[in-house]
């Protein structure tokens, strides 16, 4: 069980590595935009990946890579909200294919997805941080070498605990 905790630290059996969440902190998120990183158990979905900025990595999730067309809908008035959709959009969403490094690796958490609630939150990530460790609008941030490390050590039915 990966283990995340407001004090800033992720661990998983012997790695520990410093990241940022939500500006909000950890807690039960309201809706949409809250800036709360949700508090709860998940399982880690899948991976999207930047194929040109990260060649060679190892894990057991399922690996998508990111094409400049690839997005996720955080717009409650789409019927594809918390979704990956294709680009463009007449609703909200995020790019996944971006210009900085903080999607060059996206973790996806089955946050708010299996129901998909209107407004409940989306795109919860594991995800490149800023260089400072910037707060997230509600995803956990990691530095690249340490989120590849964590991947390459990760099995496909490993949770994350976020308290």
């Amino acid at each position: 069980m990966i283990i995340v905790k407001e004090s800033g630290y992720l661990t998983f059996k012997n790695l520990k590595f410093q990241c940022a969440l939500g500006r909000a902190g950890i807690g039960k998120k309201k809706e949409e935009g809250d800036y709360i990183t949700p508090r709860g158990t998940f399982k880690l979905v899948k991976v999207f990946y930047r194929a040109d900025k990260i060649k060679n990595f190892k894990t057991s999730l399922k690996k998508i890579k990111i094409k400049k067309k690839m997005g996720w809908c955080d717009d409650p008035k789409s019927r594809f909200y918390n979704k990956q959709i294709r680009l463009p959009s007449n609703f909200g969403y995020e790019k996944l294919y971006r210009s900085d490094r903080l999607y060059d690796l996206v973790v996806v958490l089955n946050y708010n997805l299996n129901p998909i609630i209107k407004n409940k939150g989306s795109a919860i990530f594991i995800h490149v941080a800023k260089k400072s460790f910037k707060k997230t609008a509600g995803c956990i941030t990691l530095n690249k070498k340490n989120l590849i490390d964590l991947l390459s050590v990760i099995k496909k039915n490993t949770k994350i605990k976020i308290i």
